[in-house]
């Protein structure tokens, strides 16, 4: 029996046009899955589209876009069985990279016709989904000076430059992290809570490992006391999300938590899964196990 399946498609993110991209999605799924396929269009958001899928009885979601087409479509998703298929079309994909999805188009159709549902966790921030994490200071400083153009030419490394650049600014505010079982209050340059982290999430990997299924969410509190540390400290949060190895520094500290709570002075920026918010404080809360995601079948797989 041939499947049939909803497709969110967002035709204004990624790198590649939208028809070509497109095109590739219908030729490698359709012979095996029924597409109705649901564009965003200005004035109707992914999240509005993926309920009125749910609604009209879609057996199987797939999202096309990236982290934050992704995130708002889920909102109808968490806590349901419906199998989820991720086809990344954003500039960074850190929710597919962190769950081996590929990123190339083709490759991420093909993984989606062979893919084992698994649950995974998402979280909610301020009452909205969080599916990547949230990040406070230093992180939404460096998207809101990484250009569309430069995004779109260099990827990654636009934010890396741009990470640079704002670690020289050196600019550091009081937190307080308040978790279910302790507080934490310090000058830092980056709070980062992490639901999921690919390894390119510099701010998020303290702990090293973020695991996407294990009901915690993951923060990491960078607070260097100078230059110099500062940069030092960005290494060592590279380093560690490429090798799995926890960071080891005083000026680095991170947690895990099922509830966290987060206050600064003075306010700072908050960046929500990749886009900006307007928030004095921000309370996230892990939703274990709440989606129903479609991951590449391969042998022995699991998060550790």
């Amino acid at each position: 029996m041939t499947t049939s399946a909803s497709l969110i498609f967002n035709p204004n993110a990624g790198q590649n046009g939208p028809v070509e991209d497109l095109v590739t999605i219908r030729e490698v799924l359709e012979p095996k899955i029924n597409l109705d396929i649901r564009p965003s269009y200005k004035g109707v958001s992914t999240a509005e589209l993926t309920h009125q899928a749910i609604k009209e009885g879609a057996q199987m979601i797939l999202i096309a876009g990236g982290d934050g087409t992704i995130s708002s479509a889920v909102e109808a998703l968490i806590g349901t069985d419906i199998p989820i298929g991720i086809i990344p079309r954003g500039t960074v994909n850190a929710f597919a990279k962190a769950l081996n999805i590929p990123t190339n188009v083709k490759a991420a159709c093909e993984a989606i016709l062979l893919g084992r549902p698994h649950r995974v966790d998402t979280a909610t921030c301020n009452g909205k989904p969080m599916i990547v994490l949230i990040g406070i200071g230093l992180e939404p400083e460096t998207i809101a000076h990484s250009s569309r153009r430069l995004k779109k030419q260099f990827g990654m490394l636009s934010f890396v430059l741009a990470g640079i650049k704002e670690l020289r600014q050196f600019n550091t505010f009081e937190t307080w992290v308040e978790t279910e079982n302790e507080t934490i209050n310090l000058q830092a340059v980056a709070v980062t809570i992490a639901n999921t982290a690919a390894p390119t999430s510099l701010l998020a990997h303290g702990p090293a490992n973020v695991i996407p299924d294990d009901g915690l969410l993951d923060v990491t509190i960078f607070a260097p006391s100078n230059r110099k540390n500062a940069f030092f400290g960005a290494y060592h949060l590279l380093r560690s999300g490429f090798t799995d190895d926890a960071t080891n520094r005083g000026d680095i500290q991170y947690l895990k938590a099922k509830n966290v709570k987060v206050k600064t002075k003075p306010l700072q920026k908050v960046s929500l899964d990749g886009d900006p918010i307007e928030a004095t404080s921000v309370e996230i809360s892990c939703i274990p196990h709440s989606l129903n995601i479609l991951l590449p079948a391969l042998d022995n797989f699991t998060f550790e």
